[in-house]
Order: structure tokens, then C-alpha cells, then sequence
């Protein structure tokens, strides 16, 4: 595949930043910009080869990430110390046929389509959930997604996977970090969240663990 330069794909005559900026303005969720640096946006842009035009190529470039909810989800973007990590680098050495998009507290990944969920749904956004292990359709792609994280009902979409004072204890954790249950999320014991043990970890960690338990419990 040729490599295409900055110049083709920043989009100054139609970007798609303008958009993003408005499903932010209309927010009913709390939503906090990281900032960027020049560096790493553009490396960042080059490396995941999509145009600004595009709502993820304009959180690509123009932001260090999104932390929604009190840090609660976190939108990959070009890096930024308060999310260190960048969405093609993070996707380097994960699984075939999806691009990780956006993580949670908990350790569910939220995962674009690129043929490892089928033909049908291509482009589409998965979740992998952390209380039952399985990638779950979420029939919206990645503009749709940004516009549920910001304005969407993450109370119902999280029901029964929140504890009482956690937004004191996911304000304590990095970009990098997530929650680490035990009982494990996945089991009957693990149900109540306010009764497992619960300590922060990084999240490649989780996205280890819930694919070494995926593949040990046979979950395709």
C-alpha cells in the first residue's frame, strides 16, 4: 500500500474537527480534550493513513485523546501524558482484522471492524465486554460511537458494572491504567462490583488476561 503524505491527508477545505467540535458543545456527558503536540499528531496521522475529513482522523490529529465520563472511556488519539498511547501504536501486535478504538475503566475495548467480525458489519464498532468476554455489535460506526460517548446513556450502557465511588477511584488512574476485579468480572462471584477486590493495572494487562481467558474458556 502507497504511503500518503500529510499533505494528502489534512483536509483544511472540509475537515471533520468542526463536527467533532459540536457533538462536544452538545454534550450531556463530561468530556475533557487532551491536548496535542504538533509531533506526535502528525506521526500519528501519517501512521493510521486516514484523512482529516473524517471524524477519527480529526481526534487523530487534533487531540491527545478524550477522556469521557471522569476518565471512565478513553478515545484514542495522538498521545498525550494523560493517555499515552496513540491509536496505531496501540493496535500494534493486537488481534487481525479490527483497530482499537477507545477502552473503559474496566477493561472493556471498544473495537472498529476490519473483517474480524465478518463481511457484513465492516466498519462497525464492537464491544468486548469485561462481564461476560464476548465481542457484542453495537450497529453504529465510529462517528455514532464519538456521538454516544459524548451525549449518550452510559449509566444504562454500564448498568450493573459501576460500584458505589467509583468516579473517586477511576480519577486516581492514568489513561494507561485499568481496573483489575477479582473475582473476575466473567464469573458468578464477580458480579457485584462492590463486593470484588479491585486494583488498577496497566490495560494491556486486561486486554492480555480477557483474551488469554477468551481463548481458554473457547469464546469465539
Amino acid at each position: 500500500m502507497q504511503i500518503r503524505p500529510l499533505t494528502e491527508l489534512i483536509n483544511n477545505q472540509d475537515p471533520g474537527w468542526p463536527l467533532v467540535q459540536d457533538w462536544i458543545a452538545a454534550a450531556e456527558n463530561d468530556v475533557r480534550l487532551l491536548p496535542k503536540t504538533a509531533a506526535r499528531a502528525e506521526s500519528a496521522l501519517l501512521a493510521a493513513q486516514v484523512t482529516t475529513r473524517s471524524p477519527m482522523g480529526a481526534v487523530v490529529y487534533e487531540t491527545g485523546g478524550i477522556l469521557v465520563d471522569n476518565g471512565w472511556l478513553r478515545i484514542l488519539g495522538s498521545g498525550s501524558p494523560g493517555l499515552n498511547r496513540d491509536l496505531m501504536g496501540w493496535n500494534k501486535d493486537k488481534q487481525a482484522g479490527l483497530l482499537l478504538i477507545a477502552d473503559d475503566a474496566l477493561g472493556g475495548f471498544f473495537a472498529l471492524n476490519g473483517g474480524a467480525f465478518g463481511q457484513e458489519s465492516l466498519g462497525e464498532i464492537f464491544y468486548l465486554a469485561p462481564d461476560n468476554l464476548e465481542w457484542e455489535p453495537l450497529d453504529i460506526g465510529y462517528s455514532d460511537f464519538l456521538v454516544f460517548c459524548f451525549s449518550g446513556d452510559l449509566e444504562k450502557f454500564y448498568d450493573g458494572m459501576r460500584w458505589k465511588g467509583w468516579q473517586a477511584e477511576v480519577a486516581q488512574l492514568s489513561g494507561d491504567q485499568g481496573i483489575n476485579c477479582v473475582p473476575f468480572l466473567f464469573t458468578e462471584e464477580g458480579q457485584d462490583l462492590n463486593k470484588v477486590s479491585r486494583k488498577a493495572v496497566p490495560i494491556a494487562e486486561l486486554w492480555g488476561l480477557h483474551n488469554d481467558f477468551r481463548e481458554q474458556l473457547g469464546i469465539h
